[in-house]
């Protein structure tokens, strides 16, 4: 594994509650390669002194033991780094940190859940993105960023996987939808309050194309009509918890506009990483002047037919 710039804060004392790790791969793109440079370009904007390490939930990111930078996994863009993926998450998993994964290309969402789930077997997943990823196989190729919700499913590593920002789905995988039960909420139909919040423990992975291009025009498939980062920000802030991992993936740093999408990934980074402490927190604290009830009601569930 190899080591960054970014300050790590932890203790030896008190062990970190996030562990991040970057996973440098783009093997499994079918489109346009270049996400494999985006795991440092993320810390950087984290690490920008355009803001602070504070998250909207109050969580200072920069205290003791709070987050741990357990750098990039030595991938090497061939059939190993799936075992690879997965060995490192459980190294991470097993120091007592929750992993918060930087692609790289949406394939890594795979082998990440194939260690996460040996801890946490009846998991679910909340997932942002423009696609559904739930080809069998694409272009041949059934480890494609476009097949990783395929193969997590009929794996069994999720009891439940909720799809938020959809806009491409076609045929097959309206089927592929049927067949695993997944819940997709279409950008036709989106609304905060009523996005369904799967019980954890929960997984959620950010695929930036979900965003509308205007937000993050640094993706390989963009696709207009989508999310805002405030959209997916306030159905974070729904979740109960506890989140037992997450990841950002998708950023191509080529196709960035002035630096816009690595800022929004670094944005969800931060609200992500506060939300897993407060998540795994014994008690919640009150947000200065916060009323009961705020963020809306949990929606009722939606189902492709």
């Amino acid at each position: 594994m190899t080591t960054t710039g970014m300050t790590t804060t932890a203790s030896h004392k008190t062990p970190a509650r996030v562990g991040l790790l970057g996973l440098p791969t783009d093997i499994n793109s079918s489109h346009m390669r270049g996400a494999a440079k985006a795991p440092q370009i993320i810390r950087e904007a984290m690490l920008s002194p355009s803001s602070n390490r504070w998250s909207e939930t109050l969580v200072d990111l920069e205290a003791p033991g709070t987050l741990n930078d357990e750098g990039d996994v030595a991938l090497q863009e061939d059939e190993g780094d799936c075992d690879r993926i997965t060995e490192a998450v459980e190294r991470v998993m097993a120091k007592g940190l929750t992993p918060l994964s930087f692609g790289g290309d949406h394939s890594v969402t795979y082998p990440i859940l194939r260690a996460v789930a040996k801890r946490h077997p009846k998991l679910s997943i909340l997932h942002f993105d423009a696609h559904p990823d739930l080809y069998d196989s694409f272009a041949g190729n059934r480890l494609s960023h476009a097949c990783p919700f395929a193969r997590i499913m009929e794996a069994g590593l999720a009891r439940t996987l909720v799809q938020v920002g959809i806009r491409t789905l076609n045929a097959h995988q309206q089927d592929q939808a049927r067949k695993f039960g997944v819940t997709i909420i279409e950008m036709n139909d989106f609304d905060v309050r009523r996005v369904p919040i799967p019980s954890g423990p929960l997984y959620v992975t950010i695929d930036l194309d979900g965003l509308d291009p205007a937000f993050a025009p640094g993706v390989a498939h963009p696709e207009g009509g989508g999310l805002s980062v405030r959209d997916v920000v306030r159905v974070l802030h729904r979740i109960k918890g506890p989140i037992v991992g997450a990841d950002v993936v998708e950023l191509l740093p080529s196709a960035d506009v002035g630096g816009l999408t690595a800022v929004a990934a670094a944005k969800l980074a931060k609200e992500l990483a506060g939300l897993i402490v407060t998540s795994h927190a014994p008690a919640q604290r009150s947000r200065p002047g916060s009323r009961p009830g705020r963020g809306g009601a949990r929606g009722s569930r939606r189902r492709r037919s």
